[in-house]
């Protein structure tokens, strides 16, 4: 029974010291620097939100107005006009 336990005891360990070693190296859920989708968690990219509605989206998706302002679509940036005022 004594053996047993200390089997056990040196089982936990070695489980919870290569867990410990795959989340200090960044690999758990897959290689390291990817997201479960198999997306770079690395690039984070700024969300700025449309100056018309308000919706937030990817600054590489987003329509930009002659002042920088950040629309999601050309249709809201024709609607608020040159400037734009948020609404």
């Amino acid at each position: 029974m004594k053996l047993l336990l200390l089997l056990l005891v040196v089982a936990a360990a070695w489980w919870w010291l290569g867990a410990g070693r795959r989340v200090r190296g960044g690999q758990r859920g897959g290689a390291a620097g990817t997201a479960p989708g198999g997306r770079d968690r690395s690039f984070r990219e700024d969300m700025p939100a449309c100056r018309h509605c308000g919706v937030h989206l990817p600054r590489s998706d987003a329509v930009f107005g002659p002042g920088g302002e950040p629309y999601c679509s050309e249709a809201h940036r024709l609607a608020q006009g040159d400037g734009g005022t948020p609404r």
